[in-house]
């Protein structure tokens, strides 16, 4: 299944755009992706930590990922 993802913060930078595709299996998972990504852009395993969002809500690294799933990846954010 092909999944769209929404990139923010310097996760765009590192995609390159706000928006990609990546290619996954049917049963594939949060870290399925995390570990596609990160092949694809070694960059973002430089992040100290990124929050993967499905559907407007926090993923854990076990959940399924489903073909019409709104996926984004937050990096961590700063503040003062």
């Amino acid at each position: 299944m092909k999944v769209n993802i929404l990139a923010f913060g310097l996760a765009k930078d590192i995609f390159g755009g706000s928006l990609v595709t990546a290619e996954l299996t049917n049963d594939a998972t949060i870290s399925n992706l995390k570990y596609l990504l990160e092949k694809e852009y070694p960059q973002l395993k430089k992040l100290a930590t990124y929050m993967v969002a499905v559907n407007n809500e926090y993923a854990l690294d076990g959940d399924t990922i489903h073909e019409r799933d709104e996926i984004a990846i937050i990096p961590p954010v700063s503040g003062g």
